[in-house]
C-alpha cells in the first residue's frame, strides 16, 4: 500500500459541520479523522486523498493536484462520491453506517458511524498465537451475517471489492459488520494502471488481475471464501495470480481435513475456484449453505467460549484503522 504523504488538516478545524479532533489512521488512498458533529457525537470521517495523484502541504487545505494526474483524481473522487451515496442509503446491522458525505477543499468526505469493537484479522491473529483457529459454528457465524450484509449491498447494485478479514469489523456482541469498500480505489487503478495495485494479494480474485475484467458478485464470492480460509487455516490463500502458474490450494484445504465439516471445506474450494462461473452464483447460496451446518458444526480445539467478548474492545483506533488501513496493498 502506498504511503500517505499528503498534510492532514488541522486539529480543531470546522468542516462540514464537523469538528476535526485529529488524524487517526492515514494510507494511500485516504485519510480518517475523528470527528465530533454538532451535537457532540463521535463520528469517523474519510477523506478522499490519493497521494499518488494529489499533495496537500501542511498549512493548506485543498490538495495541489498536477494537470497530468486532475482526470484520474476527477473520476476516483466521482466513484468515491457516489460509493458515499450509495452507501448512505443502506441501513443494515451488518454494514457500516453512512452518516453523511459532502465536498471541501476540492475533494469529498464520508462520514461514518462509530462502532465498538476489532476486527476479525485481529480475532484471527489472537487465535494462532495461542497456537488455536476459529471454530466451524464461529465462522458460519459470522459469515452468515457478513453475507447477510454483502446481499443487501448487491441489491443496491454495488461491490465490496476488498473484503477480507481486516474489513470485517466484529462489535462487541459479536455481530459482523462490513468496512471499507473498495470500489473507488479499483476505478482509479482501472483507468491509472501504472499506479501500485490497490487489492490485497489473497483476497483478490483472479479477475482484479487483469484489466478490463468482468467485476461483479462473483469477484466478492472469491473474497468470502478466501476470508474463511485464512480464519481457518491462519494464513490467507495463495494469491490468485501465482495460482494460475502453479496452484497449491488443493494441497492447503486438504490440511483442513479433521478440522471441520467436509461440507464447509468444499464450500470454500468453490468459492476459491478460479473460474468465476465454477463458484456458487449468489452470495445467497453461500448462506444459505453457512445456515445449513450451523446445528452440527463443531467446535476446533482451543477456541473460546465466547471469542468476541474474549479481548476487550479497541474503541477507535480499532475501528478507524480498519477503514482503509494497514492492509497489504489495499
Amino acid at each position: 500500500m502506498a504511503a500517505q504523504n499528503n498534510a492532514p488538516l488541522p486539529d480543531g478545524l470546522e468542516i462540514g459541520g464537523y469538528r476535526i479532533v485529529k488524524k487517526i489512521a492515514s494510507g494511500g488512498f485516504s485519510i480518517v479523522y475523528l470527528a465530533y458533529d454538532g451535537d457532540g457525537n463521535a463520528v469517523a470521517i474519510k477523506e478522499y486523498l490519493p497521494s499518488a495523484l494529489a499533495l496537500r502541504p501542511p498549512g493548506e487545505l485543498a490538495p495541489v493536484i498536477p494537470k497530468a494526474n486532475l482526470p484520474i483524481f476527477r473520476i476516483g473522487l466521482k466513484c468515491f462520491f457516489e460509493e458515499g451515496r450509495a452507501l448512505a442509503r443502506i441501513v443494515h446491522p451488518n454494514v457500516v453506517r453512512v452518516l453523511n458525505f459532502f465536498r471541501a477543499n476540492d475533494t469529498v468526505y464520508m462520514v461514518m458511524a462509530y462502532e465498538s469493537g476489532h476486527s476479525l484479522q485481529e480475532y484471527a491473529a489472537r487465535l494462532v498465537a495461542k497456537g488455536s483457529r476459529a471454530g466451524e459454528p464461529f465462522i458460519r457465524q459470522v459469515f452468515n451475517g457478513v453475507c447477510a450484509g454483502l446481499r443487501e449491498v448487491h441489491a443496491n447494485k454495488l461491490l465490496h471489492l476488498d473484503l477480507k478479514p481486516a474489513n470485517i469489523y466484529l462489535r462487541t456482541d459479536g455481530s459482523p459488520m462490513l468496512l471499507d469498500f473498495g470500489a473507488a480505489r479499483q476505478t482509479i487503478q482501472t483507468d491509472a494502471p501504472t499506479l501500485a495495485p490497490m487489492y490485497t494479494p489473497g483476497f483478490a480474485a483472479p479477475e482484479l488481475y487483469a484489466k478490463g475484467s468482468a467485476l461483479g458478485p462473483w469477484t466478492d464470492i472469491y473474497s468470502i471464501g478466501a476470508s474463511m480460509f485464512a480464519c481457518m487455516a491462519g494464513a490467507p490463500p495463495q494469491p490468485a495470480d501465482q495460482r494460475r502458474a502453479a496452484d497449491t490450494m488443493d494441497q492447503q484445504l486438504a490440511q483442513l481435513d479433521g478440522a471441520y465439516t467436509p461440507g464447509l471445506v468444499a464450500m470454500v474450494k468453490a468459492c476459491l475456484a478460479l473460474d468465476p462461473l465454477a463458484r456458487p452464483q449468489s452470495v445467497f447460496a453461500v448462506q444459505k449453505a453457512l445456515q445449513a451446518g450451523l446445528s452440527a458444526a463443531p467446535s476446533a480445539a482451543g477456541e473460546p467460549q465466547d471469542p468476541v467478548a474474549e479481548a476487550p474492545a479497541t474503541g477507535w483506533r480499532g475501528f478507524v484503522e480498519r477503514i482503509g488501513f494497514g492492509r497489504g496493498r489495499a
